[in-house]
C-alpha cells in the first residue's frame, strides 16, 4: 500500500458502493472520510479540508448539489469534486457543473475508471 497524505471525503449513502469505493481508494494510500448523507459531508469536510470531494446528488437531508454549493460559496474552497448519479439526471448534473464540480460519473461505473479520474484531478 502506498501511503499519502491525500484526503478524500466519499459522500454516498450506498453503503455496499461506499465500502467498495473505501477498498479501492485505501488500496492506493488515500485518507478516506465516508459520509452516508450530505449532512455528516458537510461535517467531515469542515473538520478535515479534504483534497478530493466525491459525493453522490441524490442523498438524505442535504443533496450533492447543497454540498457542491457550500464547499464553494460558504467555504470557498476549490478542491475538486467528483460527482455521481444515476441515469436520466440530466438536470442535476448540469447543475452540480454550474454549481461548481469538476466531473461526473454516472451510476453504476467502474471503480477503475473512478481511479483515473481520481489520480486525474489530484494531478
Amino acid at each position: 500500500m502506498i501511503e499519502n497524505n491525500i484526503k478524500i471525503v466519499l459522500a454516498e449513502d450506498n453503503t455496499t458502493l461506499s465500502l467498495l469505493l473505501k477498498f479501492r481508494l485505501e488500496k492506493e494510500g488515500y485518507h478516506l472520510f465516508i459520509a452516508k448523507d450530505g449532512k455528516e459531508a458537510l461535517e467531515l469536510i469542515e473538520t478535515h479540508t479534504p483534497d478530493l470531494i466525491i459525493t453522490d446528488i441524490m442523498m438524505p437531508f442535504i443533496s450533492g448539489l447543497e454540498v457542491i454549493s457550500h464547499v464553494r460559496i460558504k467555504l470557498d474552497m476549490d478542491a475538486p469534486i467528483i460527482v455521481f448519479s444515476a441515469a436520466g439526471q440530466e438536470e442535476m448534473v448540469l447543475k452540480a457543473f454550474n454549481l461548481g464540480a469538476n466531473d461526473f460519473m454516472g451510476k453504476p461505473f467502474s471503480p477503475n475508471e473512478l481511479m483515473i479520474r481520481v489520480k486525474r484531478l489530484l494531478g
